[in-house]
């Protein structure tokens, strides 16, 4: 068998792996909220909305729910500004951008909660 029979036979193959593995996994994402969290913004992110949250005194005014939960999906944790083995919380910084708002919230990660402790609107450039 030559070796272009042999590619093809590989390409079929290969390809019909790829429309398997397609299907099953939109089917296993679609209903249930599963969700594949490989990366470390990812995970972090998860992490922090799978948690209730609480606002730190003297946020009320500033606090913007659809905003937050924006950046809790969509946002960049900033890893070089945040401190994840802070005692007793581990400190977070995430920015992003909503409805042309620039945005940085500074969170805490406890065990039991996430408190957002800053907002602060950033300058867009």
């Amino acid at each position: 068998m030559g070796f272009l029979k042999r590619f093809g036979w590989y390409l079929l193959g290969f390809s019909i792996g790829l429309i398997f593995l397609a299907v099953f996994l939109r089917k296993k994402t679609e209903g249930t909220g599963t969700e594949f969290c490989y990366l470390p913004n990812c995970r972090v992110l998860k992490a922090l909305r799978t948690q209730p949250l609480e606002l730190a005194p003297g946020l009320e005014q500033d606090y913007d729910s659809l905003a937050v939960a924006y950046l809790f999906r969509e946002g960049d944790v900033k890893f070089d500004e945040s401190d994840p083995r802070a005692e007793p919380c581990g400190i977070y910084v995430v920015e992003g951008a909503y409805q042309d708002k620039a945005l940085r919230l500074t969170l805490e990660n406890c065990d039991s909660l996430t408190r957002l402790t800053a907002i602060e609107p950033l300058r867009l450039d």
